[in-house]
């Protein structure tokens, strides 16, 4: 038995350093009937933006996760979305942009993940948008129970609920709510949802050309971070049941879910894991909120937050009322998300 030797990076890419502009040129070309992409400043718009009268909404974060962001600019979700360099946040005058691009006339809520960078630009364009006369509102999302700080982040990250509260607020938007109520529609979103993940492998950024981190082959990280971030413990991985042991309860404790709850479950693919795999831990989570008394009224199963090739998953639990499912079940139109429309 001979073990490989080789660390070559294998990508579809051409040159590393114009890996997010070819993309966004790429997505240009797919999806010209739902969004302008602006290549050069790495900003991606919805088409009809932007809509009189309605509450913009942007958010945006490092390249590398995609269908994060920009995968979800469209009717019923985003009105924009600013790519940063992979794993790196976009810098105020693109969100300054995308803030413009977007405002018809009744305000801007961004939406930001719990990253330092991301927080720390997404303030600034505020304030450059507000003394251009819009009024904008800003919502951090911080819904990882697994650490509270971490290498990128003072208090808990923001990660899988970041795409439901995107989902939520931009049919409450499309409803025709004001800023204020869309925003605090938002802020429930995040009260309201939990996430954890783990991740069997590293991944390669185009840059570094090597694993961001080293697992050995027999072992898992949980609660591994989109970057691969540290979690909470390294160790010898284990089956689907025990893995989902790991990340279910201790959401279920946090927020407290309890018995009779309606949620939204959420199991998310980190970019290398196959679909299959991904419905077995389904059926596991399925099983442990069953036997906490938890019901799964609505459910999301794919890649929709990734860490590029990275093999793993996330458990977002989303607590469920009438008004989430109302918005959560409205119609949507984007390149990655699409029902009702």
């Amino acid at each position: 038995m001979t073990t490989p030797t080789s660390t070559t990076m294998k990508k579809l890419i051409n040159n590393p350093d114009n890996v997010v502009k070819d993309a966004l040129a790429g997505m240009a070309a797919a999806h010209a009937d739902l969004i302008r992409v602006d290549v050069d400043l790495q900003l991606i718009v919805r088409n009809d933006a932007p809509v009189q009268g309605k509450v913009g909404i942007i958010s945006g974060g490092g390249s590398g996760h995609e269908p994060m962001h920009g995968g979800y600019v469209g009717r019923g979700m985003l009105d924009a979305a600013c790519p940063g360099a992979i794993f790196t946040s976009p810098v105020p005058d693109q969100m300054l942009a995308a803030t413009k691009a977007v405002n018809g006339g009744a305000g801007v809520l961004h939406i930001v993940k719990n990253y330092t960078g991301d927080v720390m630009n997404f303030e600034m364009a505020a304030e450059l948008a507000q003394a251009d006369t819009i009024e904008v509102e800003s919502v951090v999302i911080d819904d990882d129970v697994a650490v509270k700080d971490s290498l990128y982040t003072a208090g808990r990250r923001g990660v899988g609920a970041t795409v439901l509260a995107e989902k939520i607020c931009g049919a409450a938007a499309e409803s025709g709510m004001n800023l204020k109520q869309v925003a605090d529609l938002c802020r429930k979103v995040n009260a309201n949802g939990r996430s954890m993940g783990m991740a069997l492998t590293s991944c390669v950024t185009p840059s570094a050309g090597k694993p961001t981190f080293d697992l050995g082959g027999d072992e898992m990280e949980i609660g591994i971070g989109i970057h691969g971030e540290p979690g909470r413990t390294r160790m010898k991985l284990g089956t689907a049941a025990q893995i989902a042991e790991l990340l279910v309860n201790p959401i279920l404790d946090d927020l407290p879910f309890k018995s009779g709850d309606s949620v939204l479950a959420f199991v998310n693919g980190m970019g290398g894991t196959p679909l299959i795999e991904l419905y077995v831990m389904f059926n596991e989570v399925n099983r442990i909120l069953k036997g906490r008394g938890v019901t799964i009224a609505r459910n999301l199963v794919g890649d929709y937050i990734t860490s590029l090739e990275m093999a793993g998953c996330s458990v977002t639990l989303l607590r469920l009322d009438d008004e989430l499912t109302r918005f959560w079940d409205a119609p949507v139109l984007t390149p990655a998300l699409r029902w009702g429309a």
